[in-house]
């Protein structure tokens, strides 16, 4: 079965060939846990895709929460995007470094301010590499363009909604984490983060909607692993991970299978691990 919102993915074929197109912006949003020891923006400058521009994610957030990387004002993303380039009339590429982890929560963040012209490029930087595409290192000087910021509250939740969901049970939560950060079996990489989850949240690691080769898996493969977790295709889902990031890549593969309803806990378990108030659970499920 085919994708239900097939526009939002290109292959690295299709980018190849429309690269040069007069409304076509490319977006690399790649970014890395501390622990990977690998610094995005001076991997960007060495190499990129041409004509690329480096959105950083840590910068272009709310810099004044001490949380990482929340999502900024209205304002403030409509100026980085005009600074990049990027606003109305574009059709924007978001690639990252690792396949698909970091571009797709580039991809929420331009979707939920309102420009909804915005696609990930299957398989990132990786793909485009090994089929040996071209790269430049020349310094991305984009002419500013206007954005217009539509900021859409119901692809996004705070703590206090995710707490109060606990009673009502309204929306399903699915967290992105490995299983044994999930579990409290494995030690959070945030120093003073409590281990375990959400109660009543599924567990659905993020890696496991990607193929092999760093590609997003098909539909029916996606559809699969949903159901596997116990996610009712019919009914809301809160998305979370460790900080905001891989819960946009569990967005993202509920929107291509044609889930209408889906939001992300912006704070995630970052947030709700640090606050000794918030209630967790511990163990599989």
């Amino acid at each position: 079965m085919p994708y239900a919102n097939p526009t939002s993915l290109v292959s690295t074929e299709w980018l190849s060939q429309h690269i040069n197109a007069p409304d076509i912006r490319i977006v690399d949003a790649s970014w890395y846990l501390p622990a990977e020891n690998r610094d995005p923006k001076a991997e960007f400058e060495a190499a990129h895709i041409p004509g690329a521009v480096f959105f950083d994610i840590d910068e272009i957030s709310d810099t004044d929460n001490p949380l990482p990387h929340m999502i900024p004002s209205p304002e403030k993303f409509s100026s980085r995007m005009r600074r990049l380039g990027l606003g109305d009339g574009n059709r924007i590429i978001v690639y990252d470094g690792s396949g698909i982890r970091s571009a797709a929560r580039a991809w929420w963040m331009i979707r939920l301010f309102g420009h909804e012209d915005v696609a990930i490029l299957d398989g990132g930087m990786k793909k485009w590499l090994a089929e040996g595409r071209e790269t430049s290192d020349l310094p991305s000087h984009p002419a500013e363009r206007h954005f217009t910021s539509r900021f859409n509250s119901l692809m996004v939740r705070e703590k206090a909604q995710v707490r109060k969901n606990l009673e009502t049970a309204k929306e399903q939560v699915l967290d992105a984490r490995s299983a044994g950060r999930f579990s409290g079996a494995e030690e959070e990489p945030r120093e003073g983060l409590r281990g375990g989850h959400i109660p009543n949240s599924k567990n659905l690691p993020f890696n496991q909607l990607i193929s092999d080769d760093g590609t997003l898996k098909n539909s029916d493969a996606l559809e699969v692993e949903f159901e596997k977790v116990g996610i009712d295709p019919k009914a809301p889902v809160i998305t979370s991970c460790g900080s905001g990031i891989t819960a946009c890549v569990l967005a993202f593969g509920l929107h291509m299978i044609g889930h209408r309803r889906v939001s992300v806990y912006d704070g995630s378990w970052t947030e709700w691990g640090l606050d000794t108030d918030m209630p967790l659970s511990v163990g599989e499920k």
